[in-house]
């Protein structure tokens, strides 16, 4: 009996670890085994045909002493605080408007995250068109009635990267809005009547109750909002291409300008190995952060 009652604990098991098998398989694949070769390429200066030659360190010391690259880093710094803290602002504002139990306001909801579902590439492209500069474009013609423009938009190294900021914190505002709103639903109400009794105002109920109890929600936020500003390529991409003259050029967009324009895919490795190495430090210090505030 015992030896039955083993060999069915064993086999069960084993059950779930075949459910999960085709999706380890998946990012074995596709995600594992690239990111191992990655890091391998960014050692290496690679000549497709000629053979791989052993540089050692040498692609990373070239890319921290590359002015194109440390100029689209501090592009890319720029562009994920601008977005980050637009999108959070935004992302709050629109919670604190629709939150509650109202049946109504799941269309309301529902067609402000609408952004966030849409392909990015898509959105890139309609915005593209939003920013044309000519004075009949759809952006111009619209603040033409308030006697301004026309703007140049993307099209401009003034206003370039103010123009892409503006359409991440459109896309991923809703994303904030929608964890906002799951945080405001675990505040006690009562918190809210014994401030107001105390003659608390909105605001000083805002700043003393909602943010204090929204912490972990806001630290969720910055996290997530960092390794995306970090990562930002595809509306870079589509909007401007790193243009016009290096104005929105990030680090994904160097990266790819590197591996697939300069042929120089050894360089383009040890550049996406450095973003992932940040990335994995920002992440694990804003979580020990995290532990560190609820430990107290």
């Amino acid at each position: 009996m015992r030896r039955r009652r083993r060999r069915r604990l064993t086999g069960a098991t084993f059950v779930p670890w075949l459910f999960l098998l085709p999706a380890v398989l998946i990012f074995l694949v596709f995600k594992f085994i690239p990111m191992g070769e990655g890091i391998r390429l960014s050692l290496f200066e690679v000549r497709p045909f000629l053979g791989d030659i052993f540089v050692g360190f040498k692609n990373y010391a070239t890319i921290l002493q590359d002015e194109k690259f440390l100029t689209a880093s501090w592009h890319t710094l720029v562009l994920a605080g601008g977005q980050t803290v637009g999108a959070m602002l935004i992302g709050f504002f629109l919670a604190l408007l629709l939150e509650g139990h109202t049946k109504s306001l799941w269309f309301v909801r529902s067609a402000v995250f609408l952004p966030v579902v849409a392909a990015t590439a898509v959105i890139g492209e309609i915005w593209r068109l939003f920013f044309y500069p000519a004075p009949e474009g759809f952006l111009n013609e619209l603040i033409s009635w308030v006697g301004l423009g026309p703007w140049e938009y993307i099209h401009s190294t003034d206003t370039s990267l103010v123009s892409v900021m503006f359409v991440g914190i459109w896309k991923h505002a809703p994303y904030d809005m929608v964890l906002i709103l799951a945080g405001l639903a675990g505040i006690d109400r009562q918190q809210y009547e014994a401030a107001a009794i105390d003659g608390a105002s909105t605001p000083q109920r805002i700043w003393n109750v909602t943010l204090p109890a929204l912490r972990p929600v806001i630290t969720i936020l910055l996290t997530l909002a960092a390794i995306r500003g970090l990562r930002v390529f595809t509306e870079v991409y589509v909007l401007t291409g790193g243009g016009p003259a290096g104005s929105t050029d990030v680090w994904m967009t160097r990266v790819y300008t590197t591996a697939f324009e300069q042929s120089e895919a050894g360089l383009a490795s040890a550049g996406s190995v450095l973003l992932f190495l940040v990335t994995l430090i920002l992440t694990v210090s804003v979580q020990w952060y995290r532990r560190r505030k609820e430990a107290r």
